[in-house]
């Protein structure tokens, strides 16, 4: 997988490639879903979401740039998949899942492959979670119209965020960083997620 599909595609991070060769995919999926876990597609994981494909995974995990002692917010935990390749990289993650059964499924696993620097709670994710910022960095696994206020005020200065935006059918993948009290935005792919639900996302 990171030899085939993530290295020739431009994932240059070596702690990056090596998070990713380290965790075992095929365990954030269903049984029936093993073989096809570290195919180049997402996959479903059950109420209506997904797990990205990998080289995605890879590619905003690589745009924030982590050195190993960052805090993270993740809003989106799904599977979990994302939060583990988080773990591997920084000091601690925060995530945040809206559905209460995939949240359920995520915190179990976590428990079962010993993530001890991951902290999860249910709840709408375009709130943040303001009792642990402000955050090295925040990414965000779902699409909205636009990047939630909230996650711009809970992200530290010097700061980067990374969440599809645009319209509910396709989307652009935006790098925001914030240094010195200014944010700057850039494209880095053009993506399509599954919507974020919330107060300041979509509303269904």
């Amino acid at each position: 997988m990171v030899r085939e599909q993530l290295i020739p595609r431009g994932i240059v991070d070596a702690r990056v490639q090596a998070a990713m060769q380290t965790i075992p995919r095929h365990l954030f999926v269903e049984d029936a879903l093993h073989a096809q876990a570290y195919g180049d597609f997402p996959l479903p994981i059950g109420e209506g979401q997904t797990i990205s494909q990998p080289y995605i995974v890879a590619l905003m995990t690589q745009a924030l740039g982590l050195q190993g002692h960052e805090t993270v917010l993740e809003i989106g935990t799904g599977c979990g998949y994302q939060a583990a390749v988080l773990s591997h990289l920084c000091e601690k993650v925060y995530t945040v899942e809206r559905i209460k059964p995939l949240f359920i499924k995520a915190r179990r696993r976590f428990d079962r492959l010993h993530y001890l620097n991951i902290v999860c709670k249910p709840d709408d994710g375009t709130l943040g979670w303001p009792e642990h910022g402000p955050y090295d960095a925040i990414i965000v696994t779902a699409a909205g119209p636009e990047i939630p206020p909230p996650l711009i005020e809970q992200l530290a200065d010097p700061g980067v965020l990374v969440m599809p935006t645009g319209a509910r059918l396709s989307q652009d993948l935006i790098v925001l960083t914030k240094k010195n009290g200014r944010t700057t935005s850039r494209c880095i792919e053009a993506v399509r997620f599954v919507k974020l639900i919330g107060d300041h996302g979509w509303k269904e």
